[in-house]
């Protein structure tokens, strides 16, 4: 048996136990355990195996010496009693990565010079060539640690850190490292489901080390396989017949692997560039044939068809806070994905791997097991899921706040009881129309009666009532009188308290302050429209998130969106853009003045699984960014506001007076076969003649308004499809 020699391997912190664990599966003696690091006695030969097999450690080092010393002194006159010469060559090119400090050294920078010093001494003394530094390419690279009062020396057989199996395309970032990405396919005991079949999938693939980890994993194929260099090619007791016999042994391994077949492997990401630059680090490991990557929002997220599964693990590290987005939007990210792993995944296991574990929790899902780990210096957690229908919770935090208040029943007035018993006959009337299709958010009501100027809609089981401006013959006393009527039958009708019913009331003062709005509560809730999931807040703001009245318009852009680019300009909450990524659109762009309400949109594309990277939000003056704008869109959305004076704009909107601008700017960049659709809720607006002579128009008002919105009189907007002549 050759020599045994004593050594340490590195890792992150909180890698240790199975970290151990692993040298010893690999022939290795383990013995102390310490922060980021594990010693072991071995031959070389386990070294180099530990080197080349070892999915979790950083480095290995092989010690040459240990010994008590805190001060300079003491480093040198150790470093200088290592019989350097069997270890290194006196033209070596060096390098000292030195760690620790103490009272005397106070810096890695001086430590590592000390015993630089050191070393060329010793050749020195010999009368030989001293040894050169070499920070980037060294020859031979010299770890020393001073930890606890006690120096450790030791040669660095690794080279550059473990953690880089060479199969990352040149200057591609990744957040997460090879070796922590094979820690949470350990602990979520991916190599157990994959020895009988199971499958993987990581809808947020990124630049693929997860996929890429769990295929050399499952295959049994040496992480380092395909590194090209290593620190003890320079040194001087490397045995290379020893390690050419090991790299044939994992070579003919892997060769035998790739003939087989293996488990379903599969990476979805939104983002066109990172799908492009995992399929690379794919390829340059070897597994295109294994492991498959596509374009893919997490909207789209589902469980591949074309191959039964017996179990699987979903996988996936999603942005938290650090990467992408405000913590606000990313919520309603983890809340599709729990969704879509209770629709699409049940019975199959979950891993979420989060710096933010508050947005894990938003999830829906209770988690079984957890790990704390760093990613890099970020604390974070991996958590472990069985997605079964008990692991799954109710989220309630969208859902409006509760009062006590009991319904009123108290009797009504006669013009209450005449507003209830209107209300029951809109009811009604709709019943069939809204079951029909599936509308959850509709107006029951609009001032229908004079005597009762105001707008009552329903979102899901939610009332909000908008106050119309009264008459100037209508007195304060009695604009007051009929909105509690309103309230009373409302109440009553719907089955909802008082204090749960949002009420915007209108009274005559100017601009915003005309609204008297009830104190903000934040409180946002979830609807539905179509196939999207909507944010909406009845009481905080003069709007709730969502115009009803153009619902057909909204509908209609989700089934002519599939690979369209969509423009939404003046975008609101994104609503638009919404049911445009949901109906397949190739990108969207939302342009708005409000950051409020661009924040508003990426928390609703969010919701729905949609990205930032396809789904863009510009902060802008819609006119000036149209005069710049050099893109060609295939659908556009004008919704301009009747009129804007706003302080961040230069001049004034007027849509009657500017829409011809505004559409011929539009026009420029539509595409030759795209349609450009203008809608406008003033409702005295008149279309330029010029407009309609310049352009091939469809006048569709009509066809615009659902049934919530066909009463007589005036149309609540207009609406025109435009396209190229």
């Amino acid at each position: 048996m050759s020599q045994t020699n004593s050594f340490i391997a590195t890792c992150p912190k909180g890698l240790e136990q199975l970290l151990a664990s692993e040298i010893a599966s690999l022939g290795a003696e383990v013995g102390r355990e310490s922060v980021g690091s594990i010693s072991f006695v071995a031959n070389i030969a386990t070294a180099y195996r530990i080197c080349l097999w070892s999915r979790l450690a950083n480095r290995v080092l092989l010690v040459l010496s240990e010994f008590r010393g805190e001060n300079a002194d003491a480093l040198y006159q150790g470093m200088l009693a290592v019989e350097w010469s069997e270890h290194l060559a006196a033209t070596s090119r060096i390098t000292v990565d030195f760690n620790g400090q103490s009272d005397d050294i106070r810096n890695t920078h001086f430590g590592a010079l000390k015993s630089k010093d050191a070393i060329v001494d010793y050749f020195m003394a010999k009368g030989a060539q001293r040894p050169s530094v070499d920070k980037d390419n060294p020859d031979v690279r010299i770890n020393v640690r001073l930890r606890k009062g006690y120096i450790t020396i030791a040669v660095d057989l690794s080279g550059e850190s473990l953690h880089r199996r060479a199969y990352r395309s040149s200057g591609a970032m990744a957040p997460l490292k090879e070796n922590l990405a094979a820690v949470l396919l350990l602990r979520a005991d991916w190599p157990g489901m994959a020895s009988r079949g199971g499958g993987l999938i990581d809808p947020m693939c990124g630049s693929g080390t997860l996929l890429i980890e769990a295929a050399m994993m499952a295959m049994h194929i040496a992480p380092g396989l395909l590194r090209t260099r290593w620190g003890f090619t320079g040194w001087c007791g490397h045995e290379p017949k020893t390690w050419e016999h090991l790299l044939d042994e994992a070579r003919t391994r892997r060769a035998k692997s790739l003939m087989r077949e293996w488990p379903e492997i599969r990476g979805y990401d939104a983002n066109g560039k990172v799908v492009a630059q995992a399929e690379e680090n794919i390829a340059n490991a070897g597994l295109e044939k294994f492991v498959k990557v596509s374009r893919r929002e997490l909207a789209q997220l589902s469980m591949p068809t074309h191959k039964a599964l017996p179990e699987g693990l979903l996988i996936t590290n999603p942005p938290y806070g650090e990467r992408l987005g405000e913590q606000a939007e990313l919520l309603h990210l983890y809340r599709h994905l729990g969704q879509a792993m209770k629709e699409h995944f049940l019975g199959w296991q979950g891993a979420i791997f989060t710096g933010n574990p508050d947005l894990g929790k938003r999830m829906g899902l209770r988690s079984n097991k957890q790990y704390q780990l760093l990613n890099g210096t970020i604390p974070a957690k991996l958590l472990l899921f069985n997605i079964t229908p008990d692991a799954f919770v109710v989220e309630r935090d969208h859902a409006p706040q509760k009062d006590n208040k009991p319904v009123s029943d108290a009797p009504l007035t006669a013009g209450g009881q005449m507003f209830a018993n209107r209300l029951r006959k809109n009811i009604k009337r709709l019943s069939k129309w809204k079951n029909k299709n599936a509308i959850e958010c509709y107006r029951v009501y609009d001032a229908d009666m004079p005597e009762y100027s105001v707008a009552v809609d329903c979102y899901g089981s939610s009332v909000h009532i908008a106050e119309y401006m009264a008459p100037i013959t209508i007195s304060e006393e009695d604009a007051e009188r009929r909105l509690r009527e309103v309230i009373e039958a409302v109440s009553q009708v719907f089955s909802v308290s008082a204090g749960n019913i949002a009420i915007k009331e209108r009274r005559r003062q100017r601009g915003k302050d005309q609204y008297q709005r009830q104190a903000p509560r934040n409180s946002f809730m979830e609807v539905s429209e179509g196939q999207a999931k909507l944010l909406v807040n009845l009481f905080d703001y003069l709007d709730t998130g969502l115009f009803l009245d153009h619902r057909p318009v909204r509908l209609d852009i989700a089934e002519r969106a599939r690979g369209k680019r969509f423009l939404n300009l003046f975008s609101y909450t994104g609503v638009a853009s919404v049911q445009a990524g949901i109906g397949g659109a190739r990108f969207t762009t939302s342009v708005d003045m409000s950051r409020t309400y661009l924040q508003w949109a990426r928390r609703n594309l969010s919701l729905n699984g949609l990205s930032e990277s396809r789904h863009r939000t510009e902060h802008a003056d819609c006119r000036k960014w149209l005069k710049d704008c050099e893109d060609q869109y295939d659908l556009i959305l004008l919704d301009p506001p009747t009129f804007s004076n706003s302080k961040r704009m230069d001049d004034v909107l007027d849509t009657q007076k500017d829409h011809p601008d505004l559409i011929a700017d539009a026009m420029r960049c539509l595409a030759p076969d795209g349609v450009l659709i203008f809608s406008t809720n003033k409702r005295d607006f008149v279309l330029d003649e010029n407009v309609a002579e310049k352009y091939k128009i469809e006048d569709k008002t009509r066809w615009s308004l659902d049934e919530d919105f066909s009463r007589g009189g005036k149309p609540i907007h207009y609406c025109w499809y435009i396209e190229h002549k």
